[in-house]
């Protein structure tokens, strides 16, 4: 299964905050989305789940595997989220119900899309908690969100997304809130998990240091317009944007910061 994504435009209150997105994702195939705060890059995936806010509309055409999801009944498109196709948001405190446990959470994503029983629900909640590396998964599953840490959180967020093994996960900036040793920790969870399972994923940040460890193609991306598209490894050896080496400074600044600096 492959994503197209070809002119999409996205117009909010009359105003265009994506204008003449194009990318394809083929099946395997690791593209990350980067670009500063505003430039679109969040509400291009959102477009593809038709997730978008109240009072956006998305024009263009997002193919997933030759259907058309632009104008899709949000009932088709309820059977793709998830099962087809799963996203990981950047703050899972938001994403996650505070007044249910994490594995009622995770197992609800299994029973929306599969006939299960509840112990059989609550035997793959502990599965996948094992499998993104939560701790004393029988037991963690029964807490709420509140009693997790950050990255516990994500952790369940990330399970949550490919409880059903979904074909293309989009990650929207999943390492944003979390501290440096963490961040490096989720990040070699979903290349691990991406590439157990044979996924596409679109990767989503600002920061080209971090894009550069997941992802192998990068579309840069400023005031919803694609300004640079091109392999990661051209994006740091050879930018030709403004924008991309504005991003390739700020990366070198991070990697090159000297120890006990804030």
């Amino acid at each position: 299964m492959s994503l197209a994504v070809r002119d999409l435009a996205v117009d909010i209150g009359g105003r265009r905050v994506v204008d003449g997105v194009s990318f394809d994702v083929d099946d395997s195939q690791r593209v990350g989305l980067i670009g500063e705060s505003g430039s679109g890059k969040s509400l291009t995936a959102l477009a593809v789940l038709g997730l978008l806010p109240d009072g956006a509309r998305a024009t263009g055409s997002i193919r997933w595997n030759d259907h058309e999801l632009i104008g899709m009944p949000d009932r088709q498109l309820a059977d793709i989220r998830g099962d087809e196709i799963g996203i990981v948001f950047q703050e899972p405190r938001t994403a996650l119900n505070p007044i249910r446990t994490v594995g009622r959470q995770i197992a609800e994503a299994v029973r929306i899309h599969e006939r299960i029983s509840r112990a059989e629900a609550r035997r793959r909640a502990i599965a996948e908690a094992e499998r993104v590396h939560l701790p004393d998964p029988a037991n963690i599953i029964d807490r709420y969100p509140h009693q997790l840490s950050g990255g516990q959180r994500q952790r369940v967020a990330i399970a949550m997304a490919l409880a059903c093994r979904p074909r293309l996960l989009i990650a929207d900036e999943p390492t944003t809130a979390l501290d440096v040793t963490i961040q490096a920790e989720i990040l070699e969870l979903l290349q691990s998990l991406v590439h157990d399972d044979g996924m596409s994923l679109v990767f989503i940040t600002h920061d080209l240091a971090v894009l550069s460890q997941i992802a192998t193609e990068g579309v840069v991306l400023e005031h919803g317009h694609v300004v640079e598209h091109a392999s990661v490894h051209d994006l740091l050896t050879d930018p030709r944007s403004p924008i991309t080496q504005g991003l390739l400074r700020d990366a070198t600044a991070t990697l090159w910061k000297p120890e006990g600096r804030a």
